[in-house]
């Protein structure tokens, strides 16, 4: 048996010893794609000059305030990734090409230390036949956040999202290639803008104003049976529901019945009076208008306010945009979503899922006259494993097009509407998001990534050719720190699934040597490492650490047999794949020294955190954040319905079950020492939890420390803690890894 598995007292029947088999682990490095995109030289970069000035005027604030160029450095003079390095990193997002190609609109969100915040802006980048031309500016003003880049259809307006002072009002347009440059508003558009096909019409989602006396302050349930004594002196709140708070809200939420329901408004082009198009009392979300510009299809949840439904039951409906009573689409069992109309309005492609053990599925249906199904629905991914993401139409309705994440890596993909194989458009060892396509499917534009490389913006031709890097907020960090390369590695469990992550060697590794390693586990389960640059890993690279992040059973990308695998399970099914993995990579890394082994994770990976460390002996130290330690507790104070359906029941009904799989249930046998790490406004796993786990920790005798962030929810947003985080992180593993064990040869030496 090479790692033990401590049970500990008789609480978790039925739990037998984890067996270990022979690993054959096979090692990829992980490179860019096949076709590296083309890095345009770093030199410093000029203002904004009059004569490409596309737009007219200047804009609100022109400032040029990309990077400038930095002088490469030999690896030998490249420094260690720091905490404090992440109030420099940019993050890049919202890429949307203009419909004719000509621009490139993208959000760069950067830091402000001082500030303690975030400062989003919307860039402006020239394109000639998908190729940059100059270099991208910024296009608002420097001083207000900017978000949410939208298009007119004939690329004359830019809208985007700011909040100026006290204005409610907090869409604006930008108008492209005209004299003039103020920002300027449509009367009547209050949220963000969905053009009508045509550019006569913008409909937007808002929900309408409600009658005083049903809304109230939303703080009393108005099914509760208790009576306020002095309105005007109570300022508390009564629930007579479940589902009260949310993470990362401040606030609790009021009565379901008193929540706004958002609904469908449209208004001229030109401006006016906005006009309601549904009125539901259900929430209306996923619109898109059909393509003769004459209605809309979106979808409904007819089971949004049970609080109890686990499964998915979303309807896709079409209504006239002059409004009239809405018609649902197509029948049938379970949940209906991301509806998209092809070009001719002949057909609709959309997203089926029968339950919340099911695989999603990529169908399309032929309309009739009247918009709704003719046929039956024809599975375009019946014999692929992997979900769909939301469906796009090629601009000749021949090809239905989705992004989603296999194996780990983020790509656009396409299958023959009429049927046939599914397809990579884009390929490499990589994540792509964001992605947004010209009028006439000529060129795209998205975000792309890679284990060593942060995010930044692209073009490239639709096929996947010719793709250039437009932005480089990034390189000039990137130019001053030694940054490891992730490979990947794979191994066989048990019952003969294959399962893989990735390795990342320290900085400055020499063959030879002797390194600790810290595991990573990711939260969900059902979620997954992607291929995209992490800096904590590259910060604990930097400090001597491999780090090993798996992607065990229960993870997405891998297809939904392996994703549903741990059912029922969780800790106990996935434990062997953590245990396993760490064999593969110390049989494929000799030079790991397996007596310093660290394991860290967040949500579900605080959970195996806390598991891996009561149930086996491996590891040597510890960092779990926004944990659970019990999930009977986590049950019935959660702002989530999990675990109900993963587990088979409730709390209450499979009681053996959820102690059987909780950590606290072993806890008895921890040694390592741990760092507690919790927000103190987390709803998604209440602060409770952290404290259980560190309250039993102490008792025991175990070292520990416990940090709780203010103003925190279930991540960690604000810079100075986020960063805090990091720096927490990497200093416990650098105590109990390298300096305690280091402290320990020594006195050892001594003694001798």
């Amino acid at each position: 048996m090479w790692a033990r598995i401590l049970v500990g007292r008789p609480r978790a029947p039925d739990l037998s010893e984890v067996v270990v088999p022979a690993v054959r682990p096979w090692i990829a490095p992980l490179g860019g794609p096949p076709m590296r995109p083309t890095i345009r030289s770093s030199l410093p970069l000029p203002r904004f000059r009059s004569r490409t000035s596309f737009w007219g005027a200047p804009v609100l604030t022109l400032l040029l305030t990309l990077p400038l160029g930095a002088v490469e450095l030999d690896a030998q003079e490249r420094r260690a990734l720091t905490p404090e390095d992440s109030y420099r990193m940019v993050n890049v997002g919202d890429t949307e090409i203009s419909p004719d190609g000509r621009f490139l609109a993208f959000v760069a969100t950067e830091i402000r230390e001082e500030q303690n915040d975030r400062r989003s802006s919307i860039w402006m980048q020239e394109l000639e036949e998908g190729r940059p031309v100059g270099e991208p500016v910024r296009f608002t003003d420097p001083t207000r956040n900017a978000t949410s880049p939208r298009w007119s259809p004939d690329g004359s307006l830019l809208s985007f999202t700011s909040r100026r002072g006290e204005d409610n009002h907090t869409v604006w347009f930008l108008r492209i290639g005209a004299a003039g440059g103020e920002a300027f508003r449509i009367e009547g558009v209050e949220g963000t803008p969905i053009w009508s096909p045509d550019g006569r019409h913008i409909a937007f989602l808002k929900a309408p104003e409600t009658n005083g006396d049903r809304a109230g302050n939303g703080t009393v349930a108005p099914n509760a049976i208790t009576r306020t004594l002095h309105a005007d002196r109570f300022d508390g709140h009564v629930v007579t529901n479940r589902r009260y708070k949310r993470d990362g809200q401040r606030n609790w939420l009021p009565h379901p019945e008193l929540r706004p329901r958002n609904q469908i408004f449209v208004v001229p082009a030109e401006g006016g009076e906005a006009r309601q198009v549904t009125d539901l009392p259900l929430t209306v979300s996923s619109v898109s208008w059909t393509p003769d510009s004459e209605g809309f299809v979106f979808t409904v949840n007819p089971e949004q306010d049970d609080e109890l439904s686990f499964h998915p039951t979303g309807r896709i409906y079409r209504v006239s945009a002059d409004g009239g009573d809405p018609r649902r689409v197509l029948d049938g069992e379970g949940g209906f979503g991301a509806p998209a109309v092809s070009p001719d309005g002949r057909w609709l492609a959309f997203h089926h899922t029968p339950t919340w053990y099911d695989a999603t599925e990529l169908k399309v249906v032929s309309l009739g006259a009247d918009g709704t199904a003719s046929s039956e629905p024809r599975n375009l991914t019946a014999d692929w494993i992997y979900d769909p993401g939301a469906p796009s139409w090629s601009v000749d309705g021949s090809t239905v097009r989705f992004v989603t994440g296999v194996r780990g890596n983020t790509h656009l993909f396409q299958v023959p509407a009429a049927g046939g194989p599914v397809e990579a458009v884009t390929h490499g060892e990589r994540t792509l998001g964001s992605l947004s396509v010209t009028a006439d499917d000529r060129f795209m534009a998205y975000v792309a990534q890679d284990p060593t490389s942060p995010g930044e913006a692209h073009v490239a031709r639709m096929d996947g050719s010719a793709e250039l890097r437009v932005s480089s907020f990034n390189d000039a960090l990137m130019s001053e720190v030694a940054i490891q390369p992730a490979q990947r590695i794979a191994w066989t469990v048990a019952d003969g699934t294959e399962v893989d992550g990735w390795v990342i060697p320290p900085m400055n590794h020499a063959e030879g040597g002797s390194h600790p390693m810290v595991l990573s586990i990711h939260g969900g389960p059902h979620s997954a490492y992607r291929t995209t640059f992490t800096a904590l890993f590259q910060v604990l690279s930097g400090n001597g650490f491999y780090v090993f992040y798996p992607n065990p059973r229960g993870s997405t990308t891998y297809g939904n047999d392996f994703k549903q695998a741990i059912h029922a399970g969780w800790g106990k099914i996935d434990e062997e794949d953590f245990i396993t993995g760490v064999q593969a990579v110390l049989e494929a890394h000799p030079d790991i020294d397996a007596t310093r082994l660290g394991v860290m994770g967040g949500s579900y990976g605080g959970y195996m955190t806390n598991w891996l460390t009561a149930r086996t002996d491996l590891f040597a130290a510890a960092v779990t954040r926004a944990s659970i330690s019990q999930w009977e507790s986590l049950a019935k104070t959660t702002d989530s319905n999990l675990p109900h359906l993963p587990f088979g029941g409730a709390s209450f009904e499979e009681r053996e079950l959820f102690r059987a799989l909780s950590p606290i249930s072993y806890v008895e046998n921890v040694t390592a020492p741990t760092l507690v790490i919790h927000g103190e406004e987390d709803y998604r796993t209440p602060l409770g939890e952290g404290e259980q786990w560190y309250g039993a920790l102490q008792k025991l005798g175990v070292p520990s420390e416990f940090v709780l962030y203010p103003r925190s929810a279930h991540g960690i947003r604000e810079p100075w803690l986020a960063a805090d985080s990091q720096e927490r992180t990497r200093s416990w593993f650098e105590h109990w890894l390298l300096e305690r064990p280091a402290a320990d040869r020594d006195g050892e030496a001594s003694d001798r």
